[in-house]
């Protein structure tokens, strides 16, 4: 009897221990990128389809470049899925917000940013998202637009900019409303 559940834990652990599959490998890597993935996707279109569908296209491309990609290769695809599906394309700018502006309340709802980062253009709500949201470094950025450094930063400023001033927007026509 002793013997019996050694064998077994014998069996359990070289199950454990045995090297995963591919298959397995590959949902692990989905697992661990889908939710940023989805998230700058749905962010980039508004739409929780167009989303899912760049999610998926996302994917297909990565796997396709590499049996196991990295957060690189994943990006990589993502920026290229986003300029298929004509999510990147090129805008005319927006007229800057006023200098030196700042809201006068401090706390905003999340609904009201995540409705704010739709005015944005998509080229600096693409910069915002990746710097502001997932924490990319401004180099990294760069390195995955093709830009330099000091765009991203100039990006990222602008973008936070006509954030604030569509909040202050947003907020003046519900005090208006009210």
């Amino acid at each position: 009897m002793l013997f019996e559940i050694d064998r077994q834990f014998a069996k359990i652990a070289a199950r454990e221990m045995a090297p995963q599959s591919l298959a397995e490998k590959q949902r692990d890597i989905f697992d661990s990128h889908r939710h940023r993935v989805f998230s700058v996707s749905y962010y980039m279109t508004g739409s929780e389809i167009e989303a899912e569908e760049i999610l998926q296209g996302t994917f297909i491309r990565a796997f396709l470049k590499e049996n196991e990609p990295d957060h690189a290769i994943i990006d990589t695809a993502l920026l290229e899925q986003l300029r298929d599906q004509r999510v990147l394309v090129g805008e005319t700018p927006l007229p800057a917000p006023t200098a030196g502006y700042l809201p006068q309340r401090n706390n905003i709802l999340r609904t009201e940013l995540e409705e704010a980062i739709r005015f944005l253009p998509s080229n600096e709500r693409l910069v915002f998202l990746l710097m502001d949201v997932e924490g990319y470094a401004a180099t990294r950025v760069a390195e995955m637009l093709n830009i330099s450094p000091s765009t991203v930063l100039r990006t990222a400023l602008t973008a936070r900019m006509r954030l604030r001033a569509e909040l202050a927007a947003m907020r003046d026509c519900t005090r208006q409303a009210a």
